[in-house]
């Protein structure tokens, strides 16, 4: 399972270095970047407090620690005028935690293998995942097919773990080197029934990156 690191830059890093070699190496990349709208607010407790258990062997102490931590809580509607009745939460982990991201990482570890049984490569931060893959210029084809099929497979995955994926907000970005540009695909990407043009840049953890990785859009953007 490739190794999901803690903070943000270093996996963007490791995303935008995984692109520099394959573009280095004559190849074309293409980076699909996935929207699970509140896909903190989705995670399933029983479900989380089983996986831990059966797939990381967390159990005695360290089970009911994390089981007390996620349960007893309530939630409520507060208007101006009026409170609505307490009910409990059965969904969702506590955000501006720092245990909040890393249980999120646990619940939805097995995309990241998902993902690498379609012969492509996953980044993951937190509830932010995208999908790379590489082929020769004469291969993209063949690529999009993998990322058609990656894609539903995910989508599936999601919707029996009680998550969506946006796939109208679902990105992605073509990326090339100056002598391949006229190589890239313009043909729609299919997000389960929907069809994504591919974009021109994309942001990724506050940093624009343009497909043929100048840089241009985020300088821009700064000044």
């Amino acid at each position: 399972m490739r190794t999901i690191p803690l903070k943000p830059a270093n996996r963007r890093a490791q995303s935008d270095s995984d692109i520099l070699l394959a573009l280095d190496s004559g190849n074309l990349a293409l980076l699909t970047l996935l929207d699970p709208p509140a896909a903190f607010d989705s995670v399933h407790h029983a479900t989380l407090i089983l996986r831990l258990q059966k797939s990381y062997g967390l159990c005695d102490v360290a089970l009911k620690w994390i089981t007390s931590y996620l349960s007893g809580r309530t939630q409520y509607v507060r208007t101006s005028v009026t409170t609505s009745k307490p009910s409990t939460v059965l969904f969702g982990v506590p955000q501006d935690s720092v245990l909040g991201p890393i249980l999120f990482v646990f619940y939805t570890a097995d995309v990241v293998q998902l993902v690498k049984e379609h012969g492509l490569l996953p980044h993951a931060y937190a509830d932010d995942t995208q999908i790379l893959g590489v082929c020769r210029p004469s291969e993209t084809d063949e690529l999009q097919h993998r990322v058609f099929d990656c894609l539903d497979a995910v989508s599936s995955w999601m919707t029996a773990n009680r998550l969506q994926l946006n796939h109208q907000k679902t990105e992605a970005l073509w990326c090339w080197s100056a002598r391949r540009q006229h190589q890239i695909p313009t043909t729609p990407v299919r997000v389960g029934c929907s069809s994504v043009q591919p974009v021109t840049a994309a942001r990724n953890l506050g940093l624009y990156l343009d497909g043929d990785v100048s840089m241009r859009t985020h300088m821009t953007t700064t000044v």
